[in-house]
């Protein structure tokens, strides 16, 4: 890359796993990472199963494993591949998601010696590809309450694996279909107890679906979900359990086991807390999933601003050629607001990411343990982050093809297929309104234990103090960001519009007064009325959780400014963010003008600023789009590269 501009964001944007990101580029082969858009259902199938034994052959699947078993890299460097993988096709990328972050994740996080030792090897190789069966027709998001039992047979030193009603049937699981031979099958685990039965809530087993022959075991009958609106390439498909046995040593035991004659055992005695804690080890793969949807945004973005810094249209009085669409403001607006938020989410990735191997990926002595805070903050933030990126995602790409006109409906231009592909992220690995009711819960109970059972006239006293001060303070140590705060010109100042410090404080006061409010309102909650409080509190709950995630991604991206060395880049990276923040101010104004925090003047001068950023990028459009790091093997689209083809004919 011989911009030196676009070399400075890249590099920013790369962040800590920038080794990783540069080795897959180096081995970005469009015919290895992408597909045919035109091609059959059982076409696409085939020829993803196929590209996932070459990216396992070329050590991909090992990514994150432990090393005592061939794996390589860190914990945390597996988001950062996964999503330069979303640069590619998408049906790929979930395809090696459930095999190597899902059911070997499962297998690798979930079990011991005795499963890693039998089948870590043939999974990081693709040899042994598997399914992750916890969703069932019946409960998808509720986790908790899963139809499916796993009996130990103390007779036979047995686990009976078993689908009693319709509704316990595993649905959309990837893999199904066609090629898992194991699966990880998550259900209600329960030992004889007299009369009845002892339940210890939701446990996974590690079983076979297949025989060596591609036939389903007995017992085991096995589904398609058939043709989907997206992911063509990816088999899913259904299981069901008729009183199947297996191994008592099959249940993945890492915080619970069987002896053989039917004792329980784990270091965790809370079934509530053993639930958590094995679904917190799972955590990558939502951090994976709002990765590669955000990569597969900002390729549709890469996409539409090449082509529209090239298409004309319409003629300026007096000039002699049309006008190039992206000098159009209102074209400008479409993309370059969406393009800075694609900025701003990849550095809260990287942090969601670096956390993540700090508190799951990064052993400890024994004896010690992370904080239970900080595991909790992680989750709620990688919840979060997860609906805001792919809900941006979908927005992204829907918006990328309306700019490219009739030419972005076109299937070789790479914006159809992807925009139809990205759609289910919105709601596999967590429905993005149940993560931020999530994300709500996680703040409210750190409210809760904040003022604990005050009366309301000390808590609006002592809410009052808070809020003045930060309610949730999210970065302490962060020296940067104080900073900019302390220096933060008043709110009335009409030139604080570019102002990090500013922009940062309005986040902050919209988070604050809506997590405040939303605490003050369910404090009234009981027994009898918690429910009916709660429902009917829905959109003032989600609104917290948005503007504290958006919050998050402001601090996490100034974090990031600040680290970047002087020059062009830093400079532009500052406009970027500028839009980003000034963007997200302006689709609240209601809510600013309606609290106080905004004049009706100031009002007007944060769209101008809008406009006026939008207007200041625009000559930098190609560093830009190059500083996304995007690798150039895989925009194929013939509007984007300027390739000859039927687009212009």
């Amino acid at each position: 890359m011989n911009d030196p501009i676009a070399t400075g964001l890249r590099d920013a944007l790369d962040g800590h796993y920038r080794e990783i990101r540069e080795e897959f580029r180096g081995q970005a082969d469009p015919a290895l990472l992408l597909g045919d858009p035109g091609a059959s259902t059982q076409e696409q199938r085939e020829r993803v199963t196929d590209q996932l034994g070459k990216i396992a052959a070329l050590g991909h699947g090992r990514v994150g494993f432990p090393a005592a078993y061939g794996g390589t890299h860190d914990y945390g460097a597996s988001c950062a591949l996964f999503e330069m993988q979303g640069y590619g096709d998408l049906s790929l990328l979930v395809k090696g998601g459930v095999q190597f972050g899902l059911f070997g994740g499962a297998v690798a996080r979930l079990g011991s010696a005795r499963h890693h030792d039998k089948v870590l090897s043939g999974i990081m190789n693709a040899e042994i590809l598997g399914s992750f069966a916890m969703t069932e027709i019946g409960h998808g998001s509720n986790v908790q309450r899963l139809e499916t039992t796993i009996t130990f047979d103390p007779a036979t030193d047995e686990l009976v694996v078993d689908s009693p009603t319709p509704s316990a049937a595993k649905t959309y699981i990837g893999n199904a279909a066609k090629d898992a031979r194991m699966a990880v099958v998550f259900g209600q685990l329960r030992t004889p107890a007299g009369d009845s039965f002892a339940e210890y809530g939701v446990h996974a087993v590690l079983m076979d679906v297949r025989d060596g022959e591609g036939n389903p075991i007995k017992g085991v009958t096995i589904g398609d979900n058939g043709v989907k609106g997206g992911l063509p390439g990816v088999d899913n498909g259904t299981f069901s359990f008729d009183q199947v046995r297996i191994p008592r040593e099959a249940l993945l035991n890492k915080f619970a086991d069987l002896d053989s004659d039917g004792t329980y055992h784990s270091d965790i005695a809370n079934e509530n807390a053993r639930f958590f804690t094995m679904l917190g080890t799972l955590v990558r793969g939502r951090v994976c999933v709002g990765g590669g949807a955000a990569s597969a945004g900002k390729k549709g973005l890469a996409i539409a601003l090449r082509y529209g810094a090239r298409r004309r249209q319409f003629e300026a009085p007096g000039a002699e050629q049309e006008i190039v669409v992206l000098d159009y403001l209102a074209h400008q607006r479409k993309l370059f607001p969406l393009l800075a938020k694609s900025y701003a989410l990849t550095f809260a990735q990287n942090s969601v990411t670096e956390t993540l191997q700090e508190l799951h990926g990064t052993p400890l002595p024994d004896g010690q343990e992370h904080p239970k805070e900080a595991i909790r903050e992680l989750e709620t933030r990688v919840a979060g982050l997860k609906a805001v990126s792919t809900w941006h995602a979908i927005e992204a790409l829907q918006t990328a093809r309306e700019a490219c006109g009739g030419a972005g409906f076109i299937a070789e231009n790479q914006l159809t297929q992807a925009r139809a592909d990205v759609d289910v992220f919105a709601t596999f690995e967590g429905d993005n309104t149940v993560l931020l009711q999530l994300v709500a819960k996680g703040l409210l109970t750190e409210y809760k234990e904040m003022f604990g059972d005050l009366a309301m006239a000390d808590l609006a006293g002592l809410v009052t103090k808070q809020v003045a001060e930060g309610l949730v303070e999210r970065t302490a140590g962060r020296a940067g960001l104080q900073r900019l705060r302390d220096i933060a010109r008043g709110r009335d100042h009409e030139s604080a519009m570019d102002d990090h410090g500013w922009q940062l404080s309005m986040f902050e006061q919209r988070a604050d007064h809506a997590l405040e409010t939303v605490g003050k309102r369910l404090r009234k909650a009981t027994k009898d009325n918690g429910f009916e409080l709660f429902n009917d509190a829905q959109d003032h709950v989600l609104f917290a959780a948005r503007t504290h995630v958006d919050r998050c991604v402001l601090e996490d991206s100034l974090e990031a400014l600040e680290q970047m060395p002087d020059g062009d880049a830093k400079t532009l990276m500052g406009k970027v963010l500028s839009l980003y923040a000034l963007s997200s101010i302006e689709q609240d104004k209601a809510w600013f003008l309606e609290h106080g925090r905004l004049n009706t003047s100031r009002s007007r001068q944060v769209t101008a600023t809008v406009n006026q950023l939008c207007q200041e990028l625009r000559p930098y459009v190609h560093s830009l789009v190059d500083g996304l790091g995007i690798p150039e093997s895989l925009i194929t689209a013939p509007i984007a590269t300027g390739t000859p083809s039927t687009t212009f004919a």
